[in-house]
Formats: structure tokens, C-alpha cells, sequence
């Protein structure tokens, strides 16, 4: 039987294309509005982090009603305190990190490194020649290139194709391996020429407007992100929800999350000593490395049926994890000595809507 091969397409790009995971920006298990993120990585929807470091402030969010047609979400930035003068060394970025065993194919740091083309969904208030770049897990490589908003509160979609990189470290592991950040406000400092491979840590192009930071109220929306093998765009690769959350999974893991509404079970553990619960929690996915603990801590977010329905004091502590299961241990706020070596059922309490347990294995 022979292959048909459709025209404009390179058979590298038949089955699962995107390397972007949730670039439809469908999961948001940290919630879907986030403000005061300042400096070091911070992460709201799935997957995509951003890194701010200014005299400027913003909010992001999962927005559902400004949206480009076929597609349901988008993130969204806007600026709270414009900041009119970045410094060199200041800057705001939006970007996802890739693992290296989801990209090793691309054979980047090798002289059979291979093309790629990324493409996207944008919309601004802010018009003119817009930056970003991808660079390596080291921040040591980095390919600046730009893409130009040419009407302000429409959505565009933007095509940039980059020469694979035949120098440099890229990671094949579970360590970060490459990154895309989008610049919303960036100095000389983290700025480089556009479309050329180069030296250093560089997070948008030399030219680039810096005014979404840099104006009280601008908005920037982006959805629809793909990276792919080949130097042609093809159509947003459209995941199902339970697709998207699945890979998202493997490195954020909300295991429950507290409404208000009604008690929210978590699991079952263990009374261990009269001042030790033990709690079991096993993913859905297998994570990316062994989880630290993302959850949260306060008096009365977690209690257990037994003993008088004791609280558990502040905060749970997560013990040997892996990457398919962990314990926790805490202490409950009164004496379970006399049930020491019962199985427990633990759950958030009705009207605790900040309690919840959850597991990080971010790049």
C-alpha cells in the first residue's frame, strides 16, 4: 500500500505534533486568576510560568470570554502598576519549560540539530514589534526572534521558524532541555538580535516594545501555542481536556482542592503514634522526578473521622516520595494515642476553600 503524503506537510508532523503542552491553556489547577508574582518562577496556568522582576505589578488569568474562534481559553496578562522605565536588568516574560526526553529527537547541539517552527495565537493593546526567544535548559543558548501586533485588541497568529541549534548543551533527560518565553517587558540586559543563534540568557529581541509592562491596564493574551517539527506551521493540534490534564499531570498534581461546599476526601492514612497521622497519596500520572509538597498549611484545613474529629496542626509534611506515590505525615491537634495503629479516612472540612493537597515537579 502506498503512503499518501499531504501536500505542504512533512510526514514528521503526522501524530502527536505539538511539543507545547496545554497550549490551548484548557488546565488551570492552581486556579485561574493570579496576582503579586514577583521574582523566580512562578507558575498559574499549567505549564506556563512567568518571571517578573521590575517596579512594575500585573495580573494573569485564564481568560474564557476573549477568546480567538475554535478555542475556549487563553492566558491573559495585564499590567496593575505600569512600570515606563525597565531598567537593563528588569524584565517580565511568559514562557514553558520542555523536558529534554520530550525533545531529544530534535538532535539540538548536534550538526543534525532539525528546524522547528513555532506558532501562536496573539492579541495586545499595545501594537508594534513584540519579542521573545527560545533558549536551553542552561541559559546559555538563545535564538531572539519578534513578531509584530499589527491591530491592537484583534487576535493574530504568528509563525516563527528557527534553524535547530548545532552548538551548545541541551539536555535528553528529565532535566529542562529548552524554553519559549514571550517578553512583555524586557531590558537590554535579557534582549538579543533577533534571528540568529547566540551566546548568553536572552528572553526577548533588541528593539521589541517593552510597553505592555510599561502601561497602566495593557493587555496581552496568547493561546494556541504550538511547537513543531519542520519549517512549516500546521493546524493547533486540539487535545481533549482529559489529554491535556493527563500530561500536565506529570508535573503538577492537584489531588484535591477544598470549595466550601462540603467536605472534600483526600484519602486514607494511618495513625501512627499519638502525635503522627501518616497520609497516602498515589498520581494519576508518573511525575517527571520524585514531588516536593505545593500544598497548603493553616489551622483547621484538614481533619480525619475518628477520635473526636481532631484537626491536623497546620501543615502536612511530605515523607519519601516517588515518582508515582508519597506519604505525609502530620500532627493532629489532639492526643490519638489510644487509636494508635488504625486506618483513618482524612478530608478538608466544609467551608475551607483555601485547603488543598498538591504535588510539584516543575522544570
Amino acid at each position: 500500500m502506498a503512503l499518501i503524503k499531504v501536500k505542504g506537510r512533512g510526514a514528521e508532523n503526522f501524530g502527536r505534533r505539538n511539543l507545547i503542552i496545554n497550549g490551548a491553556m484548557q488546565v488551570a489547577q492552581r486556579g485561574t486568576s493570579f496576582t503579586g508574582h514577583g521574582a523566580g518562577v512562578n507558575y498559574g496556568i499549567d505549564r506556563f510560568f512567568d518571571y517578573h522582576s521590575s517596579d512594575g505589578a500585573f495580573t494573569l488569568s485564564q481568560e474564557t470570554s476573549v477568546v480567538p474562534v475554535g478555542f475556549s481559553n487563553a492566558l491573559k496578562v495585564q499590567t496593575t502598576t505600569a512600570d515606563s522605565s525597565i531598567a537593563a536588568g528588569q524584565r517580565l516574560i511568559v514562557g514553558q519549560r520542555l523536558e529534554g526526553l520530550n525533545v531529544s529527537h530534535l538532535n539540538w547541539g548536534t550538526s543534525n540539530a532539525k528546524t522547528v517552527t513555532l506558532s501562536f495565537y496573539v492579541r495586545s493593546s499595545v501594537t508594534g514589534t513584540h519579542g521573545g526567544a527560545i533558549g536551553n535548559g542552561s541559559d546559555n543558548r538563545n535564538y531572539p526572534f519578534t513578531y509584530t501586533i499589527s491591530s491592537a485588541d484583534t487576535w493574530e497568529r504568528k509563525t516563527i521558524t528557527i534553524p535547530g541549534d548545532t552548538t551548545g548543551t541541551w539536555a535528553t533527560t528529565t532535566a529542562r532541555s529548552l524554553q519559549v518565553t514571550w517578553g512583555l517587558g524586557v531590558g537590554s540586559t535579557y534582549s538579543g538580535s533577533a534571528g540568529a543563534w547566540a551566546s548568553g540568557d536572552k528572553n526577548s529581541a533588541t528593539g521589541a516594545t517593552t510597553a505592555v509592562l510599561g502601561t497602566l491596564n495593557a493587555t496581552w493574551y496568547l493561546t494556541g501555542v504550538q511547537l513543531e517539527l519542520g519549517d512549516t506551521a500546521t493546524d493547533f493540534e486540539h487535545l481533549s481536556f482529559g489529554e491535556a490534564m493527563s500530561l500536565c499531570q506529570r508535573y503538577y498534581y492537584r489531588h484535591v482542592q477544598g470549595d466550601g461546599s462540603a467536605r472534600k476526601m483526600i484519602g486514607i492514612g494511618d495513625i501512627y503514634s499519638g502525635t503522627q497521622i501518616n497520609l497516602f497519596v498515589y498520581f494519576p500520572q508518573y511525575m517527571r522526578i520524585p514531588p516536593t509538597s505545593d500544598s497548603s498549611s493553616g489551622t483547621g484545613y484538614f481533619s480525619l473521622f475518628g477520635g473526636g474529629n481532631p484537626d491536623i496542626n497546620v501543615a502536612w509534611n511530605i515523607f519519601l516520595p516517588t515518582n508515582a506515590m508519597t506519604s505525609f505525615y502530620a500532627a493532629p491537634s489532639a492526643s490519638q494515642g489510644s487509636h494508635t495503629g488504625k486506618a483513618v479516612r482524612i478530608y478538608i472540612p466544609t467551608g475551607q476553600t483555601s485547603a488543598h493537597i498538591s504535588l510539584t515537579a516543575e522544570l
